[in-house]
């Protein structure tokens, strides 16, 4: 099928297929011309190509429970829609108990993995973050936390007086197992000057995660697309990650964000599901040394995260439960699946459902 439609190109997209096939690196310029001038089937069926040598049939999810401890932050980013001041009548703030109470439910459902992020309050203290993580991690020995972006770290070393190092050591001495990817939003600093003027910059989102590798820390890496930023951006973007990943091998997968624009200062439109798919192809072309590609149901929506599936995605994330930061932008997906639609979905793509762990080992394969 790959040669047929290699046969059907000519100049440089038919030497990118080549290369691809060939099991080679294609460069920057070479991804930004799939960008621009190739068609979705194109990218869509060297995408799966890669996908399969790397994951075979095999699509992943986890039975997790995501939290979001408050949505008070003082970044008022004009992207988000989640984040309000402490006097806005939307604020909310988990006390540990309702966390507790939250992680316990999940527990009993088979959840492996609380993962925690939310907004950054100004009255929360460095202790609060440790307090927080050492307390889910005594309740529940044996969940995995996946916990506070490298924003979040970021805040916490401005607060502290500590290096990244010092704040991960102290994490990681209470129970943290790994970070989440949130908060790269987009690494271009001319639009990051634009939809998150106050944030930690690319190159500390980027420190944050090479520390965490040093340290043994795995983490997550994300993309916020489809705002301001145009396809040179999105390729720098990733170019970044690629490099960070040569040089760490720490990152487990990568997992392309869709913007949702409804309640935010920015405002805009939302992707297309062709823009959507066409993101997550091209980045499992370009990102040859990540293992993993996630296409985010939350986001996505159910049809497209199952037509990605066959695009170049191998992770469709988990049940979750109950997600706030993205449907306070208008997502319509559903608030969280079972277990049981997670592998429905899949099958239905095609796949063979795996139950993964937050490492990526298999707990249950459902053929």
């Amino acid at each position: 099928m790959l040669e047929k439609i290699l046969e059907r190109k000519k100049g440089i997209l038919r030497d990118i297929g080549e290369k691809v096939l060939e099991g080679k690196r294609i460069s920057p310029k070479e991804a930004i011309k799939l960008f621009y001038e190739a068609d979705l089937t194109y990218v869509g069926s060297f995408a799966e190509h890669i996908n399969r040598k790397k994951n075979g049939m095999f699509a992943y999810f986890i039975v997790n429970r995501q939290i979001n401890p408050t949505n008070i932050c003082i970044y008022q980013c004009n992207f988000c829609s989640f984040g309000v001041v402490k006097s806005d009548p939307r604020a909310y703030e988990m006390s540990p108990r309702e966390v507790f109470k939250r992680i316990e439910e999940a527990h009993l459902m088979g959840a492996k993995e609380v993962h925690i992020v939310g907004g950054i309050p100004p009255h929360w203290g460095y202790e609060d973050y440790i307090d927080l993580v050492r307390k889910v991690k005594e309740n529940f020995p044996d969940m995995v936390v996946k916990a506070w972006t490298a924003i979040e770290i970021h805040h916490m070393s401005k607060i502290s007086g500590k290096s990244y190092e010092e704040v991960l050591l102290d994490l990681k001495s209470v129970g943290l197992d790994a970070i989440p990817g949130g908060g790269a939003e987009i690494f271009s600093e001319r639009v990051r000057k634009i939809i998150a003027p106050y944030k930690a910059t690319g190159e500390e989102y980027l420190e944050v995660h090479r520390t965490a590798h040093r340290l043994g820390i795995p983490t997550n890496a994300t993309m916020l697309y489809g705002h301001l930023e145009t396809y040179e951006e999105r390729v720098e973007h990733m170019e970044k990650l690629r490099e960070l990943q040569d040089e760490t091998g720490g990152f487990q997968v990568f997992i392309p964000l869709a913007y949702w624009p409804e309640g935010t200062k920015l405002g805009g439109k939302r992707t297309s599901s062709v823009d959507d798919l066409k993101t997550i192809a091209i980045a499992r072309i370009f990102l040859d040394n990540f293992d993993h590609i996630k296409a985010y149901w939350v986001t996505l929506g159910e049809r497209v995260a199952q037509v990605a599936l066959n695009m170049g995605a191998d992770d469709l994330d988990g049940t979750i439960v109950e997600e706030k930061i993205v449907h306070s932008a208008g997502t319509k997906s559903a608030i969280g699946h079972t277990k049981d639609r997670l592998i429905k979905l899949i099958r239905d793509a095609g796949k063979i459902p795996v139950e993964r762990d937050t490492f990526y080992k298999p707990v249950a394969i459902y053929p």
